[in-house]
């Protein structure tokens, strides 16, 4: 299963994109890579949502909500004697906190194409998004599978509640591990994602509710769909 979610964002980072940089042509700010990584990289998120689909259908020969909720714990967290509680809602303040803390951590450079942060930075990438509004409702459809329908429904809703018979108590550590390897499309990301697998796991799976998971991880998004409305409803002056 890992496999099947990280093999397509690989070819969709090293192969497809690079194959349809002459398709797509240069964008404004003389970027080649940038457009046919945002499609194929959505494409392979997208999968990644089926994927769960297929594997869920096969396991509970359901699509029920309630039934899809108990299988990707898509439930409010729940103590050890299995009780729900509100309060423990209040953790995803400071974990949110946290995985923002570590995204400004020292990171391993990147290319600059296939930053989605440097292109951000510069004037030149505020160019080529200024009332871009069809290149950010792509970007924005990324960003719903990356950090919720894709990557966090695979990851900590559907293999971490199926982890603990292989891995035991090191379920959480096992998923974050398998978490980070999965970046191969952007390798350089793996150290620091490798400090997020406290942050995105564990919660997850102490409380057995990847909703954890899910909110932490989309504040990434909120953050960047924010700074990317500004730019593309901005005046361009």
């Amino acid at each position: 299963m890992w496999a099947a979610a990280t093999g397509p964002m690989v070819l969709a980072s090293w192969v497809a994109a690079p194959l349809a940089a002459d398709v797509f042509g240069r964008d404004s700010a003389g970027h080649s890579l940038t457009r046919p990584l945002i499609v194929a990289l959505t494409v392979a998120l997208v999968w990644q949502f089926v994927l769960v689909g297929v594997l869920v259908v096969r396991e509970q020969r359901t699509l029920r909500w309630k039934q899809l909720c108990s299988a990707l714990w898509l439930s409010a967290p729940r103590l050890e004697n299995g009780r729900t509680s509100r309060r423990l809602w209040l953790l995803l303040i400071p974990l949110s906190v946290l995985f923002i803390a570590v995204e400004f951590v020292p990171s391993l450079p990147a290319p600059a194409e296939r930053d989605f942060a440097t292109i951000l930075s510069t004037e030149e990438g505020r160019a080529f998004l200024h009332q871009s509004w069809g290149w950010f409702t792509v970007i924005v459809v990324m960003f719903v599978f990356n950090t919720f329908l894709g990557e966090e429904l695979l990851f900590r809703g559907y293999l971490l509640p199926r982890m603990n018979a292989a891995f035991g108590k090191a379920d959480w550590v096992a998923n974050g591990i398998l978490f980070a390897a999965y970046h191969l499309s952007q390798p350089w990301t793996i150290p620091t994602i490798l400090f997020d697998t406290f942050i995105l796991s564990w919660p997850s799976r102490r409380f057995r509710s990847a909703w954890f998971g899910i909110i932490v991880h989309s504040t990434q998004s909120v953050f960047l769909v924010i700074v990317l409305f500004t730019i593309v409803r901005s005046n361009g002056s």
